[in-house]
């Protein structure tokens, strides 16, 4: 039977989109437990500042080629399902044997396996949230994704703490508990979520860099341009470290983060439905650009803090939203192979990114990566209110939810 996004909703959205958000909750609750204290065990292991931005960015990047590839897949199939499944069952398995770990090396590869999954599954889940949007809602489903995953990452760090603070310094045993809220989402799946079946006549067969717009590809590149100064979160961690915040509070700094991403993030994507993705992004970037520059020179703990709740803001503003954008600008049958290659290019950008950001850190001087971004954003959001000008007139994509 093809499931029909308007047969049930659940407090307001079709269940597909809340079991979706329950899914990544869940799953990110496990990830930020271990994300939120895994910089400074890394370097309690030996690893330096450099070898941080590199982790994360072979990690992130080398993963990402697989976004693409599974978002390809998923609409020649006609099926998101089985993709989230085997996605996010890898990650469940992979994340408590962090605990085993002696070595940098070690935590490399654990990483790059736990980021597959993560690649499998995230185009799929995307289009999948994308089909089962009802009155072209995209920016206010999306937003809740973005709330739900970042509740994950409020709960993640809160459990860290409480376990630093009852066992200092013992990183291995949040290692192994993080694997039980991420067991539990694939639960949810199982029983929740309902595949969205398209006719063979729908499928998408054969990639053509026709098949998307030119508008598409210039949102891609301004996308690049600001991902080349978006470099891993790990180094905003110590950086909060080194301006005296103890490392048992690491967490809840984290924590600050997130929780002001999920207060805006409905909020933002309702508002980017009203008055336009393109403007929200616009002002993401600038939120982003002025937290970066501020974070170059900051050394006040009290500063700190107010810089990670604009963090926040700018995540709310921005990740939601941007998919939603790109699954506005996309035909129905592309879903997934568009937001593939979306979430690939940021994937693969952030390997550059996060690896120059580690070396001129270590190497040149702490300050210099967070003005690179912050000038890096800056452009992003010229070109964007570019895009916003010259495209003015021309008529976007119907978003078409299964009825």
């Amino acid at each position: 039977m093809v499931y029909k996004t308007g047969d049930r909703k659940i407090l307001g959205y079709p269940r597909n989109i809340l079991f979706t958000g329950l899914t990544s909750f869940l799953t990110d609750t496990s990830v930020k437990m271990i994300y939120s204290v895994m910089p400074m065990f890394l370097m309690s292991i030996g690893a330096s500042k450099a070898s941080l931005g590199l982790i994360e960015g072979v990690a992130e990047s080398t993963a990402s080629l697989i976004k693409g590839l599974s978002g390809f897949w998923s609409d020649k199939i006609g099926k998101n399902k089985p993709f989230m499944l085997i996605g996010y069952a890898l990650s469940a398995v992979i994340l408590p044997l962090y605990a085993f770990v002696v070595s940098p090396v070690h935590v490399l590869i654990l990483r790059f396996a736990e980021r597959f999954g993560k690649g499998i599954r995230t185009a799929p889940r995307d289009s999948l949230i994308a089909g089962s949007v009802t009155n072209n809602e995209t920016g206010r489903s999306f937003g809740l994704q973005k709330a739900m995953d970042n509740s994950g990452a409020i709960a993640g760090p809160l459990l860290a703490f409480a376990l630093l603070s009852l066992f200092p310094g013992n990183y291995r045993l949040i290692f192994i508990l993080a694997g039980i809220p991420a067991m539990l989402g694939i639960f949810v799946i199982i029983f929740g979520i309902r595949e969205i079946r398209k006719s063979k006549a729908e499928l998408f067969q054969k990639f053509r860099l026709r098949d998307f717009s030119r508008r598409y590809y210039l949102f891609l590149a301004i996308i690049f341009i600001f991902t080349l100064g978006n470099s891993t979160d790990a180094l905003l961690l110590v950086k909060a470290n080194e301006a005296g915040i103890k490392v048992a509070f690491i967490p809840l700094v984290y924590l600050i983060t997130n929780t002001v991403a999920v207060i805006a993030a409905i909020p933002l994507g309702t508002l980017s439905d009203r008055v336009g993705k393109e403007k929200v992004l616009v002002a993401g970037f600038l939120i982003y650009a002025v937290v970066y520059f501020l974070f170059s020179s900051a050394d006040d703990r009290g500063v700190l803090i107010m810089l990670f709740a604009m963090y926040g803001l700018y995540s709310a503003a921005t990740d939601g939203v941007q998919k939603a954008f790109v699954s506005d600008m996309v035909d129905r049958n592309k879903r997934g192979t568009g937001l593939g290659i979306y979430n690939a290019l940021i994937g693969i950008t952030l390997l550059p990114a996060s690896v120059v950001a580690g070396i001129l850190y270590d190497k040149v001087n702490s300050s210099i990566p967070f003005r690179l971004g912050a000038l890096l954003a800056l452009l992003a959001a010229v070109l964007m209110i570019l895009f916003i000008v010259t495209g003015r007139g021309k008529r976007q994509p119907a978003v078409d939810g299964i009825q």
